[in-house]
């Protein structure tokens, strides 16, 4: 059907309607989803591959769902591009290749990784020789050792194991009793092999795997050394022959060791990053509780190791919310995405606040204030800068209906206006009112007493704030869905009901909780460690709070919001940073001041100069940015820029008094 211009009441006020439901339409984008006018109805066209993957990009759309560009469902093997289906081979088949295989990548391998297991082969094969009875599988160590010098373009054939002997012979031995001496000797040669020569090289190739596997774009050569522990080195050695690719059986044959499309690789849905990163997780738990005392290892690399470890966490809460509100109806979703998609930044603040109390210091709450602000700034900011240059570098001009995008970023203003009103508040009646209760300098006792008359402003608006927060959720799921009536085309949905998911809703949900428990405890390393890289840090706190605790749990966000605008969909890119930004304003805020509510901490909601200004500046900005309805790298590296300045600007800032 035709596409005409669309003058019903109901679009006319659409824009209107998205201001208290956050939702943005899509932009014309041929990959991921198009706008469709039908009958005088607003309809968003998306295209999916599976009724859940289609699930999955409905709720992309919808308000208070956190945005995931990451598949919950596995794509059939032979619908995947040529790209793809290399990353995941096995390395067992022999396929035409005219190229050069002198390439930087194999050279690298050269240099990392073949001279030294080269030359543990020519070892194992010379204490092969010194047995004299292991003599054939010190040959096939010769061997082995000068293919993987430079094992590109030759392959690992399996042969037919040679007879010794033939039928009249074997009479003939059966009568001398020599036939078992033969078979003696060569189970005594095996038992060799696998006590003697297995297990080094095994070492050996666990090494290489480790370290290749790590390095991500040199997975072909984990695969590689997997392979040879597995099928190679348990054959006999007559049935190994090394030569060029032929029509015998292949066991091994590699023709790169590098190749930069394993970014793509997955291990059951989970990006490869996210996989390597994960035991990190472990590590961080054992040297944090086990070495208590730092006699081992130092509190600042424990803090690292603890704030790097929430990167792969909140991967897996991402990836645990998609897959149960991509199997779930709305309700559900919802409540999911509510309770999971702040979790992470909410046991940070927590724990951050209760050590805090615990020490008796202001300090940790002006932190966790930073922290806040430096979300709101990356996802204002950052986010969208970084998504419009990476999109802009592919697509020389991208389009978003400058209308919805307007919306959403005064939605996102009506947020944080209400989020700082106590601060003006405060900055307006302070002295009359609320005696100066900004000033952190004050006894905590003083600072409660002289904030009691500011609480009931804080309390109202952190009411408020989430009760427009369920408006739209129950507005956009339940009473007025079929306003954004959603349209699946050019998929193949009725024929993929029973796609298979990497992860059912149960396993999610128990991905969910183990992993908010270990991000409870990572929080809490972070915290029980931040107070020295507060003392011997020379740059202001800030300036950390802002940076390194703000935005590296936001990385998969980061991810996911470049990966739409290399899609074209530069809507949802921007959604990504609104949906963080509301959830921060309209959600964490207001529960931290329930948690302060219950248990005293000291958290009073009133930020400095600093981060009021900041704040407000940047959503200014980011509304005379989305005017037009256009992004390219120019306007992406503008934001980028101001988001870089206002770092300058924390990192020249002094501390905040009593840190």
């Amino acid at each position: 059907m035709n596409k005409r211009k669309c003058n019903c009441c109901l679009c006319i006020i659409l824009p209107f309607l998205s201001l208290l439901v956050g939702y943005s339409s899509p932009s014309r984008c041929p990959h991921g989803s198009t706008e469709m006018w039908d009958d005088g109805t607003c309809k968003t066209t998306i295209r999916a591959e599976n009724e859940v993957e289609a699930h999955k990009q409905v709720n992309n759309y919808r308000f208070g769902f956190r945005k995931w560009k990451s598949h919950v469902t596995e794509r059939p093997f032979e619908d995947r591009s040529d790209i793809v289906k290399e990353l995941y081979s096995e390395l067992n088949f022999v396929k035409p290749y005219t190229g050069s295989l002198v390439t930087c990548g194999n050279i690298i391998y050269v240099l990392l990784f073949a001279w030294w297991i080269s030359l543990m082969y020519m070892l194992v094969s010379l204490l092969m020789f010194l047995t004299v009875i292991g003599v054939p599988y010190g040959k096939l160590c010769l061997k082995l050792s000068y293919y993987f010098l430079w094992p590109f373009g030759k392959s690992i054939q399996k042969g037919v194991m040679r007879v010794f002997f033939n039928l009249s012979g074997v009479i003939r031995n059966l009568k001398m009793g020599v036939r078992w001496g033969v078979v003696s000797q060569r189970r005594m040669s095996t038992y060799v092999w696998l006590f003697l020569g297995y297990p080094p090289l095994c070492v050996v190739h666990i090494l290489a795997c480790l370290i290749s596997w790590m390095l991500v774009f040199t997975i072909p050569v984990a695969k590689m050394n997997v392979r040879t522990m597995a099928s190679i080195l348990v054959l006999s050695p007559e049935e190994v022959h090394i030569t060029f690719p032929g029509r015998t059986k292949t066991l091994l044959c590699c023709y790169h060791a590098f190749n930069w499309y394993y970014y793509k690789y997955a291990v059951d849905g989970i990006n490869v990053f996210a996989v390597n990163l994960l035991p990190l997780v472990i590590i961080t738990l054992v040297i944090g509780y086990a070495d208590e005392e730092n006699r081992f290892v130092s509190s600042e690399v424990k803090f690292v190791c603890a704030i790097s470890s929430i990167m792969p966490l909140s991967y897996y809460i991402g990836m645990g919310i998609a897959s149960i509100s991509a199997q779930s109806n709305f309700a559900v979703g919802a409540v999911v995405n509510a309770t999971f998609g702040s979790i992470i930044e909410l046991t940070f603040y927590i724990t951050a606040l209760l050590q805090g109390h615990h020490a008796g210091t202001k300090c940790y709450e002006e932190i966790v204030k930073s922290a806040l602000t430096g979300t709101l700034l990356g996802c204002i900011l950052f986010i969208p800068g970084m998504c419009m240059i990476v999109g802009g570098c592919r697509h020389q001009e991208q389009r978003f209906n400058s209308r919805s995008a307007g919306v959403s970023s005064a939605l996102l203003f009506i947020s944080v206006g209400g989020v700082f009103t106590p601060t003006l508040f405060s900055k307006a009646y302070g002295n009359l009112v609320c005696d100066n209760c900004s000033n952190i300098a004050f006894d905590h006792k003083v600072l409660n007493q002289c904030a009691m008359s500011c609480r009931p402003l804080v309390y109202t608006v952190s009411i408020l704030l989430p009760v427009a927060y369920l408006t739209g959720l129950i507005f956009t799921l339940k009473t007025h869905s079929h306003i954004y009536d959603i349209h699946i085309s050019g998929c193949q949905v009725s024929g993929h009901h029973g796609a298979v998911v990497h992860w059912s809703r149960w396993r999610a949900l128990l991905i969910l909780i183990v992993a908010t428990l270990l991000m409870s405890a990572c929080a809490d390393l972070v915290t029980e460690h931040l107070k020295p890289i507060l003392v011997n840090s020379s740059v202001s706190q800030y300036f950390i709070g802002v940076t390194v605790l703000a935005m590296v749990p936001e990385i998969p966000e980061v991810v996911n919001g470049i990966q739409f605008a290399l899609q074209n969909n530069m809507s949802l890119s921007l959604e990504v940073g609104s949906c963080l930004a509301v959830q921060v304003c309209m959600l964490q805020i207001p529960l931290l001041i329930l948690f302060n509510a219950f248990y005293d901490v000291g958290f009073v909601l009133i930020f400095s100069d600093l981060h009021l200004w900041s704040s407000i500046f940047s959503v200014i900005l980011v509304n005379y940015i989305f005017m037009d309805g256009k992004s390219d790298y120019f306007q992406g590296t503008a934001l980028v820029a101001v988001y870089l300045i206002l770092l300058a600007l924390y990192f020249f800032a002094p501390s905040p008094a009593g840190c």
